[in-house]
Formats: structure tokens, sequence, C-alpha cells
């Protein structure tokens, strides 16, 4: 059955309103040449069942869980999703809601971004966070840009060389075409850490902010504490990145270690690797910035009969106020995303996520200690990390293809963003991987 929305008589009665006589009447003000560049070369539509029949096959192309052992973090991480997760976000009142304008018929969806915004201001240690974005590469970005708000004289952020790669290179995209602000990179010691005398050195003049991962990409735990007193002495914001967040259930929030602006992925919290996703952007910062901060904030009140109920606090977004005036043109809600986290969240609690996390802790100091007796890996940075880890094996790029032709997705190689990691991979372990896989995965990847 084909989904035509609009008749031939449909057309020709639209045209006839506004004086036209055919479709390429619409377009007959642009040049000819420029209206012959535009053609689209496009073929003939199949049918339902062809359509089908060929994505089938186009995804049977991929290999995915069960068929691949995944050891593979670096931004994207395989966690258990209680299954409780899809029952709430299935609900059709939620996965049919858009922006919940008027609040009057929307308490539901706006309750649960307020719940969502109480537990990523929790973890993070922070006063506010807004109703989530696109993901945690696009709310680092925007972190920058809220940090050039904050301190408009300032032309440089400083970007740590260890934050996920592709987190920096969409912080540079939005950076050029801003103008007046520029991204300078702070490199990492041999610890994997940031370096502090180099990120002295740049201290002066202040830039709009120093942007850190915690952890950092290579797994690795970075000294808040000594980074936010040499900002805090700079006069400078010091902004936390958190790829994986699963490492906030463990680790002392980026807040009370005297981060200005916490941002991060929120993937790990219920909602599944999709191929590049839809994931979730967490961002949060201090109340006295708040109206600096991008996106929505949904609020708690009461009505005219001492009821309680949630509205749209602050929304500064461009479909709100003037174009010029709005802290981020492409923010969303991902209300659907944000309701999963908030789901899982909920479901394990303070020390339910505590012990995920320590459970991912132990589980990537086992898979390291069984790299080193099995596989001959030694370990690449000495600095505490959480459940991903760089180790360096001779012949790194040929044992990694191997195990993969076992099934066997060894971790990430770092050659690939890192020249001086040519031998070493990124490897990740969390809740869901048995002894038996760790097993697997050492024996795949000896030589």
């Amino acid at each position: 059955m084909r989904y035509i929305p609009h008749t031939e008589a449909d057309v020709a009665a639209m045209l006839g309103a506004i004086g036209l006589r055919s479709l390429d009447d619409l377009v007959a003000h642009i040049p000819a040449a420029l209206r012959r560049q535009a053609t689209l070369d496009v073929p003939n539509g199949l049918g339902e069942a062809d359509v089908t029949a060929r994505l089938a096959a186009l995804a049977a192309k991929n290999r995915v869980a069960p068929s691949l052992l995944c050891f593979a973090g670096a931004g994207a991480y395989p966690h258990f999703i209680p299954s409780v997760v899809d029952h709430v976000i299935l609900r059709s009142e939620f996965s049919t809601a858009y922006t919940p304008y008027q609040p009057e018929v929307s308490q539901g969806t706006l309750q649960a971004t307020f719940e969502f915004q109480t537990l990523i201001a929790s973890l993070c240690g922070l006063e506010v966070a807004n109703a989530s974005m696109y993901d945690g590469s696009t709310a680092t970005a925007e972190a920058v840009l809220m940090a050039k708000r904050l301190a408009p004289k300032a032309g440089r952020v400083l970007v740590a060389a260890s934050l996920p790669p592709q987190y920096r290179e969409v912080v540079r995209t939005y950076l050029e075409g801003l103008g007046g602000l520029e991204s300078e990179e702070v490199p990492f010691g041999a610890d994997g850490r940031v370096d502090l005398a180099a990120l002295e050195r740049r201290l002066t003049p202040a830039p709009a902010a120093v942007v850190v991962g915690y952890p950092n990409f290579f797994g690795v735990i970075e000294d808040l504490q000594a980074i936010a007193a040499k900002t805090t002495a700079a006069g400078t914001l010091l902004v936390t990145v958190t790829p994986e967040a699963m490492a906030l259930g463990l680790l002392r929030p980026p807040g009370a270690l005297g981060a200005d602006i916490a941002v991060g992925e929120g993937q790990s919290f219920g909602i599944p690797l999709s191929f590049g996703g839809p994931y979730l952007g967490l961002f949060a910062t201090r109340e006295r910035f708040v109206r600096s901060m991008p996106g929505r904030l949904v609020g708690e009140t009461v009505d005219e009969q001492g009821r309680r109920g949630y509205v749209l606090t602050l929304a500064t977004r461009e479909q709100h106020i003037r174009r010029e005036r709005a802290t981020s043109n492409i923010c969303t809600n991902q209300s659907l995303c944000a309701l999963a986290a908030t789901v899982f969240l909920a479901l394990a609690g303070r020390r339910g996520l505590r012990e995920l996390a320590e459970r991912n802790a132990r589980k990537a100091r086992h898979a390291l200690r069984c790299l080193r007796e099995r596989a001959g890996a030694e370990l690449v940075f000495s600095a505490p990390f959480f459940n991903e880890f760089a180790v360096c094996l001779p012949n790194a790029r040929v044992r990694y293809e191997r195990a993969f032709e076992r099934g066997v997705l060894a971790g990430v190689p770092l050659g690939q963003w890192f020249p001086a990691l040519e031998d070493a991979l990124l490897v990740c372990a969390t809740e869901v991987h048995s002894a038996d896989d760790i097993d697997r995965l050492a024996e795949a990847l000896v030589e």
C-alpha cells in the first residue's frame, strides 16, 4: 500500500489557489542552469516486500551481539538493561509525547523530566541540570559555548587531548562558525592524566574554560581537585566530561571537586548500543550560571489550589525566545531517552548504582590481570582507571583483527587517533562480561 498524502486533484487545487499551473512554476524564478544541476538521479520506487528484503540484506552485514563478544568502550558501553525500562518507555503516553508546551495536559512528561534533572544534578554534585541534550559530544560543545557567554572577552578554550577524539572534533566544528573563540589542546602525561605543568602554562591569559574528562577517553580518572585549584586561581571555569556515566556511581561528584559545569553521555543508563544513537546528553551546572545554561529546565510549583505541579521554568531555546538571545538553537528534550535513564537510575537507587559501578571496576581489573598473564599485555598509563584501560601489545593491530575473526571485538585500536599508541588497545569490561567472556578475550589476543 502506497502512502501519497496529496492526490493530483489536491495539488491542482493548491496551485490554483496561488495562481500557478504546475509545480515547476513554483521554482521558475531559479535560473534554469541551477535547476538542471539540482536534478536528482533517483531510481524508481520498490514495493514494500522488496524494500523489506533489501533492508534485511543490508542489516545482515552487521556483526552484532550475540554473534560478537564486545569489549569496546570508547564512548559507547555495553550494560544490562532491566526489562522494566522498556516496559515504561513504551507506554503510549510516553512514547508518543512531544515537547510539553501545555502543562495542564503534560504533567506526567514534565514530572518525569523533573525527576531526571534531579537525578543528574545529584550525580554531578551541582545545583541544576537541564532537560537533557542530544549526546555527550554536543553537550560538551554546548558547555564550551556557555563558558564563552560567561567569559565573553576570552578568546580561547583549553581542551584536554585525552577527551574522546569525536568530542574534540565536535567542539572544533562548533567553534569554526562562531568566531572569537579557539580550541587549544592540553597534552596528557605519562600517567594518562592532564599534564598539570602544561595546563598551568596555558592559563595565561585566562581561557573561557578548561575541559577535561572524568574519566577521560583512556578510562583514566583525572585529579580534578588539582586541576580545579589551578583553574580557580586563574579565574576560569572548569568543565568535566564523563563519557561513561556509570563511573559517577563510584567516583566523587565532579561538582564536589570544583567543576563548574559537568556534562557527559547517559547511554549507560538504560539505553542500548544502537549504531550511534539515539543517545542522551547530560548537562549540569551551578545555580548562579543557570540563565546561561542551554536547553530547557522543568521546575516544580503549586497551582491556585495548592496542588503540586510541573512547568517549563526556563526555556532559552530559539523557539521560545528571540533567536539572538537563545543559548542553544539545536538543543532538545530527548525526553524518551531521559525517561529511560530516569527509570534505570530509580530502579538501581544510590546503593545499587554504586554496586554496579564497583562490579564494573572489578571486572576491568580482572580483565587486565588475564591480559597480562596470558597475552603479555602491559598497562599503558599508571593512573587509576574505572572500567576501561589502555594496554600495549606487540602487533596489536594483527592480534585485534585475528580476534575479530574469532568473534571477539577486543577493544578499540588507539593508533588511529594517537600515533604514539599504535600498539595499544583500549579495552572495556562491564558487568555484562562473565569470567568465561574475559578468558575468551585473553585467548583471542594470544600471539
